[in-house]
């Protein structure tokens, strides 16, 4: 049985508590009322999320209304139709313009990875446990699965890539996992995507979004050139299984509704008031 990490543990708390913050956030929660749900002192528990987040809780909870989301869409909606754009240059620390990434070919698809090695291992992350899996062309994988359905999530690693040699290389993968959650710049990460061509058209999009920007499913597919194609795209987003790199998350619904996420809307909560938090300091 794994132990779960230090940082492990204090994510947890942290979810608990913006899944609170998220469900009460039109009654204003007060920081000992939202220190008791994860039954820590409202001193220690400030200390803890603002060393996660880089701001206060009180500060966080903005970032979730719908009213912040749609101010944001307001202001940043063409940023998929804008190339080389200014805002596409901002500060961030892997995003700045696009992550190289290399799709399959059509025969490689059909083969489902033949004669592909796969390498995985567990890393923690800010925002949880995650699986990360490589291969000599990228990283092919990057999820967040819930506490007790890790089993499930290797599995559908080995599903998705029936024929490859899977293997597990914990130092490896840590060392590779290490670069990826670093704050400020760094290299862009090779990715290794499989998935249909309008699929790959759509994460390719996805990566154009910067962080602390937010697009609706709408806005993607008229970039796409199919404006009636936002259920489409809603799908291709659910579908991707690069987390973050691939930054599905910053996709939500045109009225500001957070919209629905592989691995939890809480931790799509997260992933938007972490980087939120994170734009905030650098602009």
């Amino acid at each position: 049985m794994t132990i779960p990490s230090q940082a492990a543990l204090d994510y947890a708390r942290i979810e608990q508590a913006i899944a609170f913050i998220a469900g009460r956030f039109t009654d204003r929660p007060s920081l000992p009322e939202i220190a008791a749900q994860v039954h820590l002192s409202p001193f220690h528990f400030e200390r803890m999320f603002s060393r996660w987040a880089g701001t206060s809780p009180q500060r966080f909870l903005r970032f979730l209304t719908k009213e912040y989301a749609k101010q944001v869409l307001l202001e940043t909606g063409d940023v998929l139709t804008a190339t080389d754009a200014a805002g596409l240059s901002a500060p961030s620390r892997l995003h700045d313009l696009f992550v190289t990434y290399e799709a399959m070919t059509p025969v490689e698809y059909r083969s489902a990875g033949a004669r592909l090695r796969i390498r995985y291992g567990w890393v923690p992350t800010p925002f949880g446990e995650a699986l990360l899996a490589l291969t000599e062309r990228g990283i092919c994988a990057l999820s967040f699965p819930a506490a007790g359905e890790q089993d499930a999530a290797l599995a559908a690693l080995r599903e998705t890539w029936s024929r490859a040699t899977v293997v597990e290389d914990a130092a490896g993968v840590a060392a590779v996992a290490a670069g990826l959650f670093a704050p400020g710049p760094g290299p862009a990460p090779h990715l290794l995507l499989k998935g249909t061509n309008f699929q790959i058209k759509v994460w390719e999009a996805l990566l154009r979004i910067p962080p602390g920007r937010l697009v609706s499913y709408g806005t993607v597919a008229a970039a796409l050139g199919q404006p009636g194609a936002g259920q489409a795209v809603g799908s291709a987003v659910g579908a991707n299984t690069i987390g973050y790199l691939i930054p599905c998350h910053r996709v939500i619904q045109q009225h500001g509704g957070l919209g629905g996420y592989r691995w939890g809307t809480a931790r799509k909560q997260a992933l938007l008031g972490w980087e939120a938090a994170q734009a905030a300091v650098l602009s």
